[in-house]
């Protein structure tokens, strides 16, 4: 497999910050909420419990970035 000249291979993009990671975290918490109250409608345990875990990661997250922890 040939590169295109002046890439090096294995060189990486850049990295991840933490207002990326906090912008995925309050975007799970969205869809979190909105599934768990689709999922209440239609009587959809497993999603529900599925939803509820997504929102508690989520706000772990968010508090956990909000303290200064991470």
């Amino acid at each position: 497999m040939r590169y295109r000249e002046g890439e090096v291979p294995g060189e990486v993009g850049a990295a991840v910050g933490n207002e990326m990671l906090l912008g995925a975290a309050m975007m799970g918490l969205v869809i979190g909420i909105v599934l768990f109250v689709l999922a209440v409608r239609g009587k959809q345990l497993w999603l529900a419990i599925w939803a509820a875990g997504l929102i508690v990661a989520s706000v772990v997250y968010v508090a956990v970035i909000a303290l200064g922890y991470g």
